[in-house]
């Protein structure tokens, strides 16, 4: 790696979290507040959002179904489209960072369905590193993949 690209990476949080997409890209780009989870976290600041691999397609059919039902209380959103297909979407790496500013049982957006929701602010986007994922919050340098 070049001392830029290191550089880069040395900026980016330690911890990142992975998400399955299409919900990857709903938070970068179509402004999805809450990242849903089955366990609570007392974890506030920055983290890197990782792309799980896997997807299937009702994953995606469903993340265009919430993405449509937001759309109807948020006008902004539909001039903005959501991905042809699920091929469209990166996987498998760090996409960007957020930060995590609560932990909630309820909020009124149509993103969230619980039982615990993140609450993400200041989405950034950020250029695709390949890296392994993991459970929960995880150290994703330590998974950096090799590249060729």
């Amino acid at each position: 790696m070049t001392p830029e690209q290191l550089s880069v990476l040395a900026a980016l949080p330690q911890l990142a979290l992975s998400v399955r997409q299409p919900w990857v890209y709903c938070i970068f780009e179509l402004g999805k507040p809450v990242e849903n989870r089955t366990w609570a976290t007392k974890y506030r600041g920055p983290v890197c959002i990782h792309a799980a691999k896997g997807m299937t397609t009702n994953e995606w059919y469903e993340g265009l179904d919430t993405a449509r039902e937001a759309a109807l209380t948020d006008i902004s959103l539909a001039k903005k489209k959501f991905p042809a297909g699920k091929n469209d979407l990166l996987r498998g790496g760090i996409v960007g960072t957020v930060d995590i500013v609560d932990c909630v049982t309820r909020h009124e957006s149509p993103w969230f369905f619980g039982p615990y929701g993140f609450v993400l602010a200041n989405p950034k986007p950020c250029e695709f590193i390949p890296v392994k994922g993991a459970l929960g919050f995880f150290d994703w340098r330590k998974n950096l993949e090799a590249t060729p």
